[in-house]
């Protein structure tokens, strides 16, 4: 996977992050994209049901792609994909993200289907539809990218971390069992450092 980005901003409100990507046009593509746009968002504060709904639009996107459209010409056999984020925790607005998705285009405009009840497949754009606030396609000679916004409200924002070193506090417990130990719960997010110092 390669690509640019603008880094998190310095903490400063809003936060903004661009990202766009160059993936191999194979189905294992999606699991790298998606956890790097997971991480952005969480890194943004933004909550865990909202992050999940932006992923699952993601995926959708990235696999219509793959299995209705042609690879980007250049680079060629891949599909090119990017995300916008604004998130604003002063205002009542929140924010959103904006997820695009770059390819070869097909013989057909990409549009929404109706799949029977019993039907395997046909439901991405429906999924997308009835997650994102606004999607649509853009075409020219040899692309087509399809986006979608996702609108991000103030309640699906965590908590403002203080500014400064940007890292949770802790609260220490005293343990009852003895007076030397104290247990200190460290609310740090799965797979991001943590350090401890015994003064």
């Amino acid at each position: 996977m390669s690509g640019d980005n603008t880094p998190l901003d310095d903490g400063s409100c809003p936060y903004r992050v661009e990202r766009s990507v160059t993936l191999p046009y194979a189905p294992m593509s999606v699991t790298g994209a998606r956890q790097r746009l997971c991480s952005d968002l969480r890194a943004m504060d933004i909550g865990d049901e909202r992050v999940d709904d932006a992923s699952l639009i993601l995926s959708e996107l990235v696999s219509n792609a793959l299995r209705h459209a042609s690879p980007l010409p250049e680079p060629e056999d891949t599909v090119g994909v990017s995300w916008r984020v604004r998130v604003d925790h002063r205002t009542a607005t929140g924010g959103w993200v904006e997820i695009a998705v770059r390819d070869g285009g097909s013989s057909t405009m990409p549009r929404v289907a109706r799949p029977s009840v019993s039907g395997l497949g046909g439901r991405g754009l429906g999924i997308v539809q009835s997650l994102a606030g606004q999607w649509g396609t853009e075409m020219d000679a040899t692309t087509t990218t399809v986006w979608a916004i996702l609108d991000i409200g103030v309640d699906d924002l965590s908590p403002r971390r203080p500014s400064g070193s940007g890292r949770r506090s802790a609260a220490p417990v005293a343990d009852p069992a003895s007076d030397d130990v104290v247990a200190v719960r460290m609310r740090v997010r799965e797979s991001a450092p943590a350090w401890g110092a015994l003064l």
